[in-house]
C-alpha cells in the first residue's frame, strides 16, 4: 500500500447495501414510534417532526437532543432492534471484490449505531474488506454528538486517521455530506446505485443527472472506485 493512496471513508446504507429495502423503512418507523411514545404525539405528527429534524440537522436524533433532551444511546438502542433485517439484506460478490482490489485503506463512516453496522458488514461479508468501523458513537466533540455532515468531525476523523483531508475521498448517497467533506478538502464521490432513494430525497435539491460542483465524480457501481484512483492521487 502507498502512502500516496486515498483513504476510502464509505457511507453504509444506501452505499454498500440496498438500505431503502432492507433497513431504513424499519427504522423510520420505529422512529416515529419512539418520537409518538415520548412526546406524546400522533403518529403523523411525530413522522412529520422526524422528517423535519432529518432535514435541518442531517439526522433526527440531533433534533430530539436539542430540543427535547432525549437520551442518545437509548434512542439508538430502541430504533435500531430491527428483527429480520439479516434476511433482507443483499449485495453481491462484484462489491467485494471491488473493495478488495480497491488500493488504500477503507473505513466505514456511518451516522448509525455500531452494532447496526456491524451486523450489515457481517451478514453481507464485507467487513474484512475495511480497516475500521467509524459510527455515530465515535462522532462526540466536547460530550455532544456530531455526525454528518458536520464538518468539525469529519476534520477531526482526518486527524484520527494521521492524514490530510486532501487524502481522503468520501463515498455516500447523500448530498448533505458531501457539501460538508468537500468544505475542508476531502474529495467527494456521489454514488447512484440506488437511484430511486436518492430521487425522492428531499434534501438532494438537485436532479440525480447532474453533478453539483462540490461533488468529484458520480458513480453506479463500486468497481468504478478503482478507475478514479490515479487522479485522485494526482489531482491533490
Amino acid at each position: 500500500m502507498s502512502s500516496s493512496d486515498p483513504v476510502w471513508l464509505f457511507d453504509l446504507d444506501d452505499t454498500l447495501h440496498d438500505a431503502s429495502h432492507a433497513s431504513l423503512p424499519a427504522t423510520a418507523l420505529a422512529m416515529t414510534h419512539y418520537i409518538a411514545t415520548h412526546l406524546n404525539l400522533s403518529h403523523a405528527d411525530a413522522s412529520s417532526l422526524r422528517n423535519h429534524y432529518w432535514t435541518r440537522y442531517g439526522a433526527t436524533l440531533l433534533g430530539l437532543i436539542r430540543h427535547h433532551g432525549v437520551e442518545a444511546d437509548h434512542f439508538l438502542q430502541e430504533t435500531h432492534r430491527l428483527p429480520g433485517l439479516e434476511q433482507r439484506l443483499r449485495t453481491n460478490a462484484r462489491d467485494r471484490f471491488a473493495l478488495r482490489r480497491l488500493p488504500g485503506r477503507k473505513f466505514i463512516l456511518t451516522n448509525a449505531p455500531r452494532a447496526y453496522a456491524l451486523r450489515v458488514l457481517t451478514t453481507l461479508k464485507l467487513l474484512n474488506c475495511f480497516d475500521g468501523v467509524i459510527s455515530i458513537e465515535d462522532m462526540r466533540m466536547f460530550g455532544h454528538l456530531r455526525p454528518k455532515p458536520d464538518a468539525r468531525m469529519l476534520s477531526r476523523v482526518a486527524v484520527r486517521l494521521k492524514v490530510k483531508p486532501s487524502r481522503c475521498v468520501l463515498i455516500e448517497d447523500t448530498l448533505q455530506h458531501q457539501r460538508a467533506a468537500h468544505r475542508i478538502g476531502m474529495r467527494t464521490v456521489w454514488t447512484h446505485r440506488y437511484l430511486k432513494s436518492v430521487e425522492n430525497r428531499p434534501e438532494v435539491g438537485v436532479h440525480p443527472c447532474r453533478k453539483p460542483p462540490y461533488v468529484y465524480a458520480r458513480i453506479r457501481s463500486l468497481k468504478a472506485l478503482r478507475a478514479l484512483t490515479t487522479t485522485l492521487t494526482s489531482h491533490r
